[in-house]
């Protein structure tokens, strides 16, 4: 596995480099100050897990989180106990509280393991290195709430300005992120771009009636209602094969 530290503290990084001598099979790729240097080496080294501090000048690792596209496995090390909830909720691998045990990392790089012997299993037999059932997940930044979201279970994008309003289970948070930059980056097949605010998941539209503009509005699961123009209306009876 391909670790990357980062860490304002420069002690710190050392002793997770200590901590880390006893696993060859971790092999330590690179190393970031703050936040905006980890975007960088994620961005430029791909590592499969990251070593993430919490509080760091310029920037959160959550912040840091929130400003990836995709984000490699996380484990937070930090010194204080409050941010827990929020890494949990992230679904990271583990928080260790600093000064960190020994036992504790070695416990955090087996689950790491089996998740990444997992990965590799899947790519030898040809198929996605995640799950068939799963889909690429979303961090979602908000405040101080904090979501890792499957794709699959978005039921609708909202564009707000320079924010996307995302719809999932009972939560609708704002991701700093455009309309337009996520539908770059979601599947055309499940996901369709009803009118210039709204992108739709396909599985969770439940009913399709004709409007008096000559276009459609469609009715989600929620009873969420959402209005499609004349225009992009022959592309989603395509889609959804009306």
């Amino acid at each position: 596995m391909r670790a990357l530290l980062i860490d304002d503290e420069r002690l710190a990084r050392a002793e997770l480099r200590r901590l880390l001598a006893a696993h060859p099979e971790v092999e330590i790729v690179g190393e970031a100050v703050n936040a905006a240097d980890g975007i960088q080496q994620i961005t430029a080294l791909k590592p499969d897990l990251v070593f993430l501090d919490v509080q760091m000048p310029g920037g959160s690792g959550f912040d840091m989180l929130a400003a990836l596209e995709e984000a490699p496995e996380v484990i937070f090390t930090t010194a204080f106990d409050q941010y827990a909830l929020q890494a949990f909720e992230v679904n990271a691998l583990d928080y260790l509280q600093k000064p960190i045990q020994a036992t504790r990392m070695a416990a955090a790089l087996q689950r790491c393991s089996l998740r990444h012997s997992r990965a590799l299993a899947y790519a030898a037999a040809g198929v996605s290195a995640v799950a068939p059932t799963a889909a690429k997940k979303l961090f979602i930044k908000d405040g101080e709430r904090c979501w890792f979201v499957g794709l699959q279970d978005v039921r609708l994008f909202e564009s707000d300005g320079n924010y996307t309003r995302v719809y999932f289970d009972h939560h609708k948070p704002l991701m700093l992120r455009s309309l337009n930059h996520l539908e770059e980056r979601l599947d055309p097949q499940r996901f369709f771009r009803a009118s210039r605010r709204h992108i739709v998941n396909l599985d969770y539209v439940e009913r399709a009636a004709p409007n008096e503009a000559g276009g459609l509005d469609l009715t989600l699961r929620d009873a969420l209602m959402v209005e499609v123009s004349r225009r992009r209306a022959a592309q989603f009876k395509n889609l959804a094969s009306l």
